[in-house]
């Protein structure tokens, strides 16, 4: 896989400090606005990236680049990816998808029609941990209750009071705590359930954006509930509660490295997967695999996923009476 990169922020970060380690990706290049010119090179020097953009066509133009990582702000996804696969490259997106299901589906069109790679960067769907879990869920007999919190407090919440707006708190840039913190457990819950009946939001709004909430989402036989904060913390973790038994996780669902199940009378079991040097190894290099076979089964799987993941969203925004974006 030949990548270009597209982004300066924190996300690109992360994916720069792990990326070297998955041979058969190559670092083609990186593009971002001009104001991150100087950061684009100490990339460049530090990771030995082969090209430095601040033109997107520009990237968009080098032949070297078959895939787009898209690790720019949630407004912006929908316009850089359709760019890209109107260009004919293949296309990771960061979380959340797009800004609405509309975006989404033309992108989804467009990737099918030109038979490219178009999936979203979203660590748990790929965990090891993740994906044995799923073996574990019929020990616990019918499903009755699943509880999901992730809640951390922003170091950017006392700017958003004062009224500086960063645009994880832009309602028009499809920022808020749905779009973003919560999106880990809804990947989560619909991962494993499927999409559910019914989705009821209630959000806690200041400034016409939504801080944190409680997510509903009704399922036959039992509700999944969804916490999301970024207006303050807790103990983050998930419980799984069937009539046979249950699954335990401490932590949040963006970093799953093990779990508990325990079946009614018996002792608890520990379950851990080999950890990765980080939280986003997995999933690249299953792209990585994905892009280089051609695999465009599993890619069409996991862009299902996602729109269902979109229509979760679309249907808790419209409960609440969250302003479109």
């Amino acid at each position: 896989m030949k990548l270009g990169i597209v982004g300066a922020g924190m996300i690109v970060t992360d994916l720069l400090s792990f990326i070297d380690q998955i041979p058969s990706i190559t670092l083609e290049a990186i593009c971002s606005k001009p104001d991150h010119k100087d950061k684009l090179h100490a990339f460049h020097k530090k990771h030995q990236i082969k090209n430095v953009y601040t033109d997107f066509e520009d990237l968009l133009c080098d032949e070297q680049v078959d895939t787009v990582y898209i690790g720019l702000p949630n407004h912006l996804h929908f316009a850089y990816a359709k760019k890209a696969l109107l260009h004919g490259k293949h296309v990771i997106c960061e979380k959340p998808f797009t800004s609405n299901l509309a975006q989404f589906l033309e992108l989804k069109e467009l990737s099918q029609q030109k038979e490219l790679v178009l999936i979203e960067a979203i660590t748990n769907q790929y965990a090891k941990t993740y994906l044995v879990l799923k073996e574990y869920l019929d020990q616990l007999g019918d499903i009755k209750i699943v509880a999901c919190n992730y809640s951390q407090f922003s170091s950017r919440y006392e700017k958003f009071k004062e009224g500086d707006i960063h645009p994880v708190f832009n309602p028009a840039m499809a920022g808020g705590a749905l779009m973003d913190i919560n999106l880990y457990n809804i990947h989560f819950t619909v991962g494993l359930f499927g999409l559910p009946d019914k989705v009821h939001y209630r959000p806690n709004v200041e400034n016409g954006v939504d801080t944190s909430g409680i997510l509903l989402m009704e399922y036959p036989g039992f509700t999944g509930v969804c916490i999301g904060a970024k207006d303050s913390t807790g103990s983050n973790h998930v419980n799984i509660q069937g009539n046979a038994g249950f699954i335990h996780i401490e932590g949040s669902t963006n970093d799953i490295t093990s779990f508990t199940c325990a079946k009614n009378n018996e002792e608890s079991v520990q379950v851990e997967q080999s950890t990765p040097m980080h939280r986003m190894y997995d999933e690249f290099v299953e792209f990585e695999r994905i892009i280089t076979q051609s695999d465009l089964p599993k890619a069409k799987r996991m862009l299902n996923h996602s729109e269902n993941v979109m229509r979760v969203v679309e249907m808790a925004r419209q409960s609440a009476i969250l302003t479109p974006m």
